[in-house]
């Protein structure tokens, strides 16, 4: 595993984004991006899958969370944001062709950026994420990020973690863990905190959520695509994803046990993903 870091120009300045990659540098190059409260670190067991067939997979902290920079302002806490950020670093990686992994949040920009005229994705994973999002999940993510506070130890903060992502899915002791240890930075008095900024809950907060409709957006992309749903999701409902299914070049594949997001750390589910993107 290697560590990578871009500067980025955005609205208030120059912020730097990082990331870690797995693989060798020459490798056919695989862009993983994680959903709102996460963190690139999520993708660790899947990273190293595709770096075994010999992949470079490139996964960044989004502004605001884990190692990369946060903003000066919670309302520059959007997907253009992202976008804009995630388009240096493509710029960086000057790759003719790019895989794009996107779980929620990380689906949107893939979807964003996969209608930028000149774009080098050659495929992309949708990881419970589509077209329409109800208003209803956007509340429930809301009420949840909103929380903002200490917790004593690490023990604390995974309980936290199981409870908020329950329907990521039967994961193991050592894949709670993992996620924990990623999701946790220090606070005083040895208590620990969530590792990315409160404020990216700003945009979410300052006014009554609506549902989010992408239609315009999904049906401007050509490319490739698996859409992966969690068979008891609530934020990409099954007659979206049948839908979007419905076009030329979608593959849909429902991971039951899980909700939103499946983690992608199943060996089952790696398989899946790695089997689209030798296509």
């Amino acid at each position: 595993m290697r560590h990578g870091a871009v500067r980025w120009l955005a609205a208030t300045g120059f912020h730097t984004l990082r990331w870690v990659e797995w693989g060798p540098e020459d490798g056919a190059p695989v862009l993983c991006v994680h959903g709102l409260t996460r963190n690139g670190r999520d993708f660790d067991p899947l990273a190293r899958a595709l770096a075994a067939e010999g992949r470079r997979v490139i996964c960044p902290d989004l502004p605001g969370r884990g190692a990369s920079d946060w903003l000066p302002r919670g309302d520059l806490y959007q997907p253009p944001v992202y976008v804009g950020a995630l388009a240096h670093l493509l710029a960086k990686l000057d790759a003719p062709a790019v895989d794009w992994v996107g779980t929620s949040l990380g689906g949107i920009c893939g979807m964003l950026a996969a209608v930028i005229p000149g774009h080098p994705i050659r495929r992309m994973v949708l990881n419970d994420v589509g077209a329409f999002i109800p208003k209803a999940s956007l509340e429930r993510i809301r009420d949840y990020i909103g929380v903002e506070g200490d917790f004593p130890d690490l023990a604390a903060l995974e309980r936290h973690l199981r409870r908020v992502h329950a329907s990521f899915g039967a994961l193991s002791d050592a894949e709670w863990a993992h996620l924990a240890g990623h999701s946790a930075r220090a606070a005083e008095g040895g208590a620990v905190r969530l590792h990315y900024d409160p404020a990216i809950a700003v945009p979410m907060l300052k006014g009554p959520v609506e549902a989010l409709e992408l239609w315009p957006i999904w049906n401007a992309i050509t490319l490739p695509v698996l859409l992966i749903r969690g068979a008891e999701s609530d934020l990409l409902p099954a007659d979206t994803a049948e839908r979007m299914a419905t076009r030329e070049g979608v593959r849909l594949e429902v991971i039951e046990g899980a909700g939103h997001a499946p983690a992608l750390m199943d060996p089952a589910q790696i398989t899946i993903v790695a089997d689209f993107l030798r296509g």
